[in-house]
């Protein structure tokens, strides 16, 4: 699990959007470990939400990427997500 986070740790010190980090780790697991099916979910506190803008303290935002067989079936995917403790 530790190379779990260092990989995500190696995308989030990028200058990007979230949508394209949650996309870029999904794809270096599938490269790295060819599972049969990637699934990854983002949380994340954006500062610029919570000091600027709509001062919103408790803001976060939700992304998700679904590679292999959780994007080719969806019953693999409600599963993941079910797991997770997410709704689509």
């Amino acid at each position: 699990m530790s190379k779990v986070a260092r990989l995500v740790n190696m995308f989030a010190r990028r200058l990007q959007i979230q949508e394209r980090m949650t996309s870029q780790i999904a794809r270096a697991i599938e490269e790295k470990i060819a599972p049969q099916g990637v699934g990854v979910i983002v949380e994340a506190r954006h500062l610029c939400m919570q000091m600027r803008g709509v001062e919103k303290q408790h803001g976060q935002a939700v992304t998700s990427a679904m590679l292999g067989a959780f994007r080719d079936k969806q019953a693999n995917a409600d599963e993941f997500l079910a797991l997770v403790g997410k709704k689509q």
